[in-house]
């Protein structure tokens, strides 16, 4: 069986990364054939790291689908997240589709374009997949789509997380990371908030910044203005970051809204606790206190940074936790099976 994993995106970030994490996991059986296709970019890089058959894209539109479509012959289109459902579900015909939601917009809660047009896609989909129970239940038409729906939480291969880690060149050890893209949606400007308060506490504090996007300029810019050049790192994007995270004390989250974040199970995995905004994936997947601390104010995450990077007493009895909480959250086995019977 074939199947072709569609993506709107031409750069690595989560619903990317969990695209290459089934990939990886699935294609290991010989009755599967994966193919990644997305419009072309940065995401080359990351799929030859891992060995991704890649079809790409000019840019994503439907004329472009059809191309790709035509050219791979799947026999199943798994497509990720709302925009590349949707113009799947105009050009895919009669080839089987799944949709799999990685977020809970905040555009899609509504009576929005957005959440009008899925519905439109989701007519088409045989299944659909969310990634958390908040992101299916915050989808503003989500009663109507019950039947062909069900949570899927994300899961990593923790053996290979770790392998990455064990790899890795760059092994700098800092207080707190942050690992992601500077979007919109991640808040970093927020982060850089955080973070200000937490060296006021703790003024030798040192944080590294992985990742890049659309805000990057402006991170610099509150760096510059703040005067945190000596406390904080811009990193840029990393293709194996683990070195980096697994070293640090804490890994600190401040986005508006997340599905189940990538990085944040590849940090339980590593045993680094989780300071994050109580998102709705995060809420289920952290207890607070428990491999890490979830909370509104920017004040408490704050504290929190601190007093991981002050106290190894605590650290390491959250990252005792942190460890626990990711051998119960990632069972491979069941998530492979849930895709398989979809497949």
């Amino acid at each position: 069986m074939k199947v072709l994993h569609l993506l709107q995106s031409n750069r690595f970030s989560g619903a990317e990364n969990v695209a290459c994490q089934i990939i990886s996991m699935v294609g290991k059986n010989r009755d599967y054939e994966m193919v990644y296709s997305s419009p072309d970019g940065q995401i080359r890089q990351a799929l030859a790291e891992r060995n991704i058959q890649f079809a790409p894209m000019n840019k994503m539109s439907i004329s472009e689908v059809r191309r790709v479509l035509k050219e791979q012959k799947p026999d199943v289109i798994h497509a990720h997240d709302m925009g590349a459902s949707f113009f799947a579900a105009l050009a895919c015909g009669k080839i089987p589709l799944i949709s799999h939601i990685h977020n809970n917009n905040f555009d899609s809660r509504k009576l929005t374009p957005k959440a009008i047009l899925y519905r439109y896609a989701a007519a088409k989909v045989k299944h659909i997949f969310w990634v958390s129970k908040a992101a299916q239940d915050g989808y503003y038409f989500q009663k109507s789509l019950r039947k062909k729906s069900s949570v899927l939480y994300n899961v990593i291969d923790m053996q290979q997380v770790r392998q990455k880690a064990a790899e890795a060149e760059n092994k700098t050890e800092y207080d707190v990371v942050y690992v992601g893209r500077l979007t919109y949606p991640k808040n970093p400007q927020r982060l850089l908030a955080v973070l200000e308060k937490a060296i006021a506490q703790k003024p030798d504090l040192k944080a590294a910044i992985i990742g890049s996007g659309e805000l990057e300029e402006a991170v610099c810019q509150i760096i510059a203005e703040k005067n945190l050049q000596d406390n904080i790192e811009l990193l840029g994007y990393m293709s194996n970051p683990y070195g980096v995270l697994q070293n640090a004390k804490a890994m600190l989250m401040t986005s508006r809204f997340e599905g189940l974040p990538m990085c944040a199970l590849e940090a339980l995995a590593l045993g680094v606790p989780i300071v994050s905004t109580p998102t709705d994936g995060m809420r289920e997947l952290l207890e607070d206190g428990q491999g890490g601390y979830l909370a509104h104010e920017d004040e408490i995450l704050a504290d929190n940074v601190s007093a991981l990077s002050k106290d190894i007493i605590l650290q390491q009895r959250i990252s005792k936790t942190a460890l626990e909480k990711a051998e119960a959250v990632n069972n491979k086995e069941q998530y492979i099976a849930k895709l398989k019977q979809q497949y």
